[in-house]
């Protein structure tokens, strides 16, 4: 049988494609024209022998072969990328100092920090997770080179925006709190909280008694409380536990903003570099959860 060997330019058009939902937004993102884009996409197919896309309405959708190829191919341009990163970064050296929130303390810190030190063994990385003011604090008084936090209204000289984020009701999916004539049972963060003024605000406007059964300093006394059924909370779908359930039925809530802080106008090249790993590895993370597309790598001023 032949070998086949493929071209990751051409990979990398099939993976951006579906990922932005649209071959037209992906040919503007990578300065081709649509028609160098289908060229490349029919290339593919014919590589393969394979339809790997179907058309779907007025788009473009995976086959189950063109499923599994694009799992394969993100693999294949992340590989690549680190190759590249790794190459040209080796000389980087010093330290960085991130902080974030606990939503994203497991799987971001996990698969960022991990392809960052495989990249530049030579920086030396310094993670604090905590809450939104005191991460905007530390950023402002320099004890942190980047801060990856919720949107509660204050800010820093120097940020970007990432993405917005549906809040949810979030519970048990055998929760018996909902429903009957008792106030409703609140599992919070101790104030001051964005998430909390955001429930007690809906339930009011829907004039839906509650009350506080639990309050937290951190995100896991949340999720344990609501696993042992003292109430429910309001978060996001990022960090979810898989035993717990978002809760259909309930007081609308408003969207959350997820802001990248820096501490300078211009970040060291070892910070600026981080920032892109952490914006491509939310990227996987909030696809199906954000509403508007990340921002482009590097930290703004605003």
């Amino acid at each position: 049988m032949r070998r086949l060997t493929f071209d990751l330019d051409v990979l990398r058009s099939l993976v951006l494609g579906i990922e932005l939902g649209s071959f037209a937004k992906a040919s503007d993102r990578l300065g081709l024209s649509t028609s160098a884009v289908s060229a490349q996409l029919k290339k593919l197919e014919d590589q393969v022998d394979i339809p790997i896309l179907r058309k779907s309405g007025r788009g473009m959708v995976l086959t189950p072969a063109g499923e599994t190829l694009f799992g394969y191919a993100k693999r294949l341009l992340e590989l690549n990328d680190e190759a590249v990163s790794a190459i040209r970064g080796v000389e980087l050296q010093g330290c960085v100092r991130l902080g974030l929130q606990e939503d994203f303390g497991e799987r971001l810190l996990t698969e960022s920090l991990g392809c960052f030190a495989r990249a530049h063994p030579c920086i030396r990385i310094e993670v604090q997770v905590s809450r939104n003011a005191e991460l905007l604090d530390l950023v402002r008084r320099g004890r942190l080179d980047l801060a990856l936090a919720w949107d509660s209204g204050n800010s820093t000289p120097y940020n970007q925006f990432v993405a917005e984020l549906p809040l949810c009701w979030i519970g048990r999916e055998d929760s018996t709190c909902i429903g009957n004539d008792d106030p409703l049972p609140l599992v919070v963060f101790e104030a001051p909280c964005f998430m909390r003024s955001a429930a007690t605000n809906a339930l009011d406007h829907a004039a839906i008694p509650w009350r506080f059964a639990f309050t937290s300093l951190s995100l896991s006394g949340i999720w344990a409380a609501v696993s042992a059924g003292l109430g429910i909370t309001v978060r996001t779908r990022a960090g979810l536990p898989s035993h717990l359930h978002v809760l259909k039925g309930m007081p609308a809530l408003p969207k959350i903003g997820l802001i990248l802080h820096s501490a300078e106008s211009t970040p060291a090249p070892p910070v600026k570099r981080l920032a892109e790993i952490l914006l491509a590895n939310l990227n996987d993370l909030l696809l199906p959860l954000k509403q508007k597309p990340l921002a482009a790598s590097g930290v703004s001023s605003k």
